[in-house]
């Protein structure tokens, strides 16, 4: 199709996935009762209010306490959009205000609300939460694409044509006192920091686990502000974007993150616009206007309907002076807002962060878009609308972006923008190839299937293990053993009862060989993944009740696929679930995924699965050939 053609139909599978997403939202929260929404878990209530006080940027903050079921799993996580509701007049849509979760744990949830002032009916003792639905990412993304399409000329109708059309990008030649910093950079490392440096128009950082991606791009963005005054960085996720405003910091990089404080993490929290609005020294300024303007108003409003023309004149000058005070005090608040933007090297945010009304009007040379692999390509395109090249890191053999719709994704939404661009303008790539997270054997299957066996172990980990004489890789066959997987009637996740006690001897075994003293002295790290949220929830309740596994709770970690990606732990136990006689793997077909779980290992990484049933897929077929001839596979009858 053509370049008009490939946008025209990227609106028509957002739409589709809008569709799907609110469908999936209408059926858990807008068409279900309140018991059925709290027993879903995308509500909680009742809940009582612990405390509030002001926080980041004077916004008014929430602490909240569930007071029933108490162990039920829930849809809230930090960043989620939430409607806080009062049901004291049995019609919880009458009182309802909006904000977002800062966090969640155990049964607290502390929410930042959007509006100025708290709701009247806050102390009432029939209170609760809903999960939001997000319809702000949608238009946003929309409107990038309908700006792509409407460019007839300029900077972004020749971007539309190099990443996406037939036009070629362009490579400078560098010269030779272009300007370097120490650093321990390999020599892949550095290849692609030259591929960037040289680009005009776009470069990608490809980063196989471990390989040192985030540390290649942070010295890029290093480099390139060596002859540019300010950068945008960006990422899908506030994880990714909070990670690197961390190391860009630490760089001694100034830099400014743009976003709700309730969607930061602590330690990016004195980056935001807020926290450094609060911390200019014409904030005090600014603070006192506000205040007077409030106390102006609040007198204002004591006056009665029925009141004499003195009165009434009395009340609209303190209108007009209130009035006049929020005007000096939005000039002053504009007056600070550029004078801490216009100073920043770097304004970090999120893709669909970059539009947020501060950033509107301004461009910057360059963008550099973190986890692109795991973008869907409209929201890449809201901040590259702002830039003259793009800088894409990130890895397509590892977890793809999140879609709802099924139709969508099989219609291309599931392609991103850097795994088109990497297929078909692979000149604009560089690939790190040292990898300092795994030993080799670990290492090796997904460098051959994944990688064109590029990757190298570096010599620091390529040999790294648990205990001495210990194997690396272990594949534990649970074929013929009649554990087959179940699936949750509700949730329709799967689940395997006689596996999941498997996993759990075999960590037990694990640290028997080693030994509790040696494991917390050593503080080894270990991480249980599994595809399946039942079985999690299965594995999670087998691992509190085992007396050996206990005392190591804050070194072992249960949870899906997704919940690792970026991680690692100094040993992974993986549990596939899937074991039935149809051969079916279902989600496990995303292999993708399953490379994220091969290679989160350090020293040691266990496989249990049912060699029947994935052998049926090509991949899994692989996999266990490759165990077999390396005496990693051991049937479950043999233990």
């Amino acid at each position: 199709m053509s370049t008009l053609q490939h946008f025209l139909h990227l609106q028509q599978l957002l739409q589709l996935e809008r569709t799907a997403d609110q469908e999936q939202y209408r059926q858990k929260v807008l068409a279900r009762s309140l018991s059925g929404r709290v027993k879903e878990g995308t509500t909680w209530y009742p809940v009582r209010l612990n405390r509030t006080y002001i926080g980041t940027g004077e916004r008014n903050v929430i602490e909240l306490e569930r007071t029933n079921q108490l162990e039920q799993p829930h849809s809230f996580s930090s960043g989620k959009s939430v409607s806080v509701f009062s049901n004291a007049s049995g019609k919880p849509e009458k009182h309802h205000q909006n904000g977002v979760v800062n966090y969640v744990r155990d049964n607290v949830m502390v929410i930042t609300l959007n509006q100025d002032e708290l709701p009247e009916w806050i102390d009432d003792s029939l209170l609760g939460i809903d999960v939001m639905f997000d319809e702000m990412s949608y238009r946003e993304m929309d409107l990038a694409l309908k700006k792509i399409i409407k460019a007839e000329d300029g900077r972004l109708a020749e971007f539309r044509e190099i990443l996406v059309g037939a036009d070629k990008p362009k490579f400078e030649q560098l010269t030779a006192n272009s300007q370097q910093r120490t650093t321990t950079l390999n020599s892949s490392q550095q290849q692609a920091l030259q591929k960037i440096e040289s680009a005009v128009d776009v470069a990608i950082i490809h980063g196989p686990p471990g390989t040192g991606k985030t540390t290649t791009l942070t010295e890029s963005i290093w480099h390139c502000l060596q002859h540019e005054s300010q950068v945008l960085v960006s990422a899908p996720s506030n994880a990714a974007i909070d990670l690197l405003v961390e190391k860009l910091s630490g760089m001694g990089i100034s830099v400014i993150r743009i976003g709700h404080p309730a969607r930061v993490t602590e330690q990016s929290l004195s980056k935001t616009l807020d926290a450094k609005i609060a911390a200019h020294p014409h904030y005090h300024e600014l603070r006192s206007m506000r205040k007077r303007m409030e106390e102006l108003r609040n007198m204002a409003f004591k006056y009665k309907r029925k009141f004499g023309w003195e009165e009434k004149q009395q009340r609209q000058l303190l209108f007009d002076e209130s009035k006049a005070l929020k005007t000096d005090a939005d000039t002053l608040e504009f007056y600070i807002v550029n004078d801490l933007l216009q100073k920043a090297q770097a304004i970090c945010c999120t893709l669909v962060g970059s539009s947020h009304p501060v950033l509107r009007g301004r461009k910057y040379n360059t963008v550099f878009i973190d986890e692109a692999a795991q973008a869907l390509e409209p929201a890449c395109w809201i901040p590259i609308l702002k830039s003259n090249r793009v800088v894409l890191a990130g890895d397509h053999c590892q977890l793809p972006p999140t879609i709802k719709s099924h139709e969508a994704a099989k219609q291309g939404l599931s392609i991103t923008m850097f795994e088109r661009l990497i297929n078909k303008k692979p000149e604009t790539a560089s690939m790190l190839q040292v990898q300092y997270r795994m030993h080799r054997s670990i290492m090796s299957f997904s460098s051959q299937y994944f990688y064109n066996n590029k990757l190298i172990a570096d010599d620091f980990v390529k040999s790294g293990l648990l205990r001495i004489n210990q194997e690396p890789v272990e594949f534990i066959d649970t074929a013929g053993c009649g554990y087959n997987e179940k699936q949750n009637p509700e949730t329709l996740s799967r689940y395997n009862d006689e596996e999941a006690a498997l996993v759990i001897r075999q960590v037990e075994k694990l640290i028997e060989e080693i030994s509790l003293d040696h494991w917390l002295e050593e503080k080894i790290t270990l991480g249980i993944i599994t595809p399946y949220s039942a079985q999690v929830e299965l594995l999670v309740r087998l691992a509190e009740s085992s007396p050996l596994i206990e005392p190591l709770h804050k070194l072992i970690s249960i949870n899906t696929v997704d919940a690792f990606q970026g991680q690692e732990r100094d040993a992974i136990i993986i549990s596939f679930v899937r074991s039935n006689d149809t051969q079916e793997v279902g989600f496990l077909s995303d292999i993708r995924r399953t490379n994220v779980a091969l290679t989160r290992a350090r020293k040691k990484l266990v496989m249990i699965g049912d060699s029947a049933t994935l052998g049926a897929h090509p991949f899994y077929l692989e996999l266990i050939e490759y165990l077999q001839v390396n005496n990693f596979y051991k049937s479950a009858f043999e233990i």
